[in-house]
């Protein structure tokens, strides 16, 4: 028998029979599920620097262990000395046994080294079941060291969800670990 992550068991031993309870599904297959998780850096300063976007690709397969491609502008702007086809982020869609791997690490290890944290904003649901929430600095990550950091990026991360509202998706999160913040 191969590995299974974590979460994957966790998702199938814990979160499915909360769920059922909690929402009264007729079948486990009602039962809403991750489909895939998003990273998605926007690098603004790489018009300049070429370097920039090598290095958040570099920094982003570490972080997620699969090859992250770099965004390039649909348009010119002149304002910005920005041409159409200019490569100005990077981004990376995990699916599967990576996406479990990657939710883990982030739940369990990043998230709580986040400076000051006091709980992920619930406000990021998009009405749809998807979540999106903002990370200031990529060195929460473990893998990224520290002293070899030119420059400090923030990320945004969407976790899209099988689920048709956003109370479902939020239950959903919040079984398998996602710190929100307390509701007062």
């Amino acid at each position: 028998m191969g590995y299974t992550p974590r979460l994957r068991e966790k998702y199938q031993k814990e979160v499915v029979p909360a769920l059922i309870k909690q929402f009264e599904y007729k079948s486990s297959m009602q039962v809403p599920k991750i489909t895939k998780i998003a990273i998605n850096q926007g690098l603004g300063e790489a018009i300049t620097d070429k370097k920039i976007i090598d290095t958040a690709l570099d920094e982003l397969t570490m972080i997620t262990g699969q090859k992250a491609v770099p965004t390039k502008s649909k348009k010119d702007i002149s304002n910005f000395k920005l041409r159409k086809g200019m490569p100005i982020g990077a981004r990376v869609t995990v699916r599967g046994e990576k996406m479990y791997e990657f939710l883990d690490r982030l739940v369990s290890v990043s998230i709580p080294r986040v400076r000051d944290f006091r709980g992920v904003n619930d406000k990021g649901f998009d009405g749809n079941g998807n979540f999106s929430f903002g990370v200031s600095e990529q060195i929460i990550f473990t893998e990224i060291n520290i002293d070899k950091i030119n420059k400090i990026n923030g990320m945004t991360i969407t976790i899209c969800t099988s689920a048709t509202s956003d109370k479902e998706a939020y239950a959903l999160l919040k079984e398998f670990g996602i710190p929100f913040k307390n509701k007062k």
